[in-house]
């Protein structure tokens, strides 16, 4: 009976960790999507503010894209207790 209340347990663990992963890396990667496609997006007024995107703000949006990436697969793989 403890057995099956502890595998009860990870096992919503690991569903709510997986759907964290998941939620955490869409923001990611949308924010990596929004750094790398900055200046293609009009008139909005944070490109008022901070001017033409550089090549440190592009970086940062590819990392944020591989980041948010990784994220969503490892939230896909749920190894969380190995």
């Amino acid at each position: 009976m403890f057995e099956e209340y502890e595998k009860k347990k990870r096992k919503q663990i690991a569903t709510m960790r997986s759907m964290m992963d998941y939620v955490m890396g869409f923001i990611i990667f949308l924010i990596g999507l929004f750094f790398l496609f900055r200046s293609k997006l009009g008139d909005i007024p944070i490109n008022e503010k901070l001017g033409q995107p550089d090549l440190l703000e592009k970086m940062f949006g590819g990392l944020c894209l591989l980041y948010g990436t990784w994220r969503i697969y490892r939230g896909y793989q749920k190894k969380y207790f190995n």
